[in-house]
């Protein structure tokens, strides 16, 4: 059991998934409900919008929708664009070409990690690891 203060109102609270006392997971849900229903009126709100009709800070509407929670229809793009090369995107932080490199990347350095070759993936090769052994 871990004591942490919220870091949104200062109560101290029992930390188990998010990092926010029981009252502020509470008020960020109706945020989010708020947020959800607005976009689903308004598919085409800009930012500034939602944060001024709904109520909720932009930089919320922001971490609802690059965390997954939200996804914008397809014509609007004019609220997210992908951290890595800067197009445009529906939800998330990165667009899927930048997301699939970056699990390009994560796979070879975790294959290279493990001294396997790109030519042995899928295929396990315990006597590559048993050398390392003796």
């Amino acid at each position: 059991m871990e004591l942490r203060n919220c870091p949104v109102c200062g109560k101290l609270f029992v930390y188990t998934v998010r990092n926010l006392c029981p009252d502020c997971v509470k008020k960020d849900e109706e945020n989010f409900d708020k947020v959800r229903r607005y976009l689903h009126d308004f598919p085409m709100a800009t930012l500034e919008e939602i944060a001024e009709n709904t109520g909720v800070p932009a930089k919320s509407v922001l971490e609802y929708l690059k965390e997954g929670r939200l996804m914008l229809k397809k014509s609007n793009l004019n609220v997210l664009s992908c951290e890595m090369c800067g197009s445009p995107i529906l939800t998330g932080r990165y667009c899927e070409k930048c997301a699939r490199e970056i699990k390009n990347k994560m796979d070879s350095l975790k294959y290279r990690a493990i001294g396997l070759n790109e030519d042995m993936k899928g295929t396990l090769h315990l006597s590559k690891l048993r050398k390392r052994e003796k």
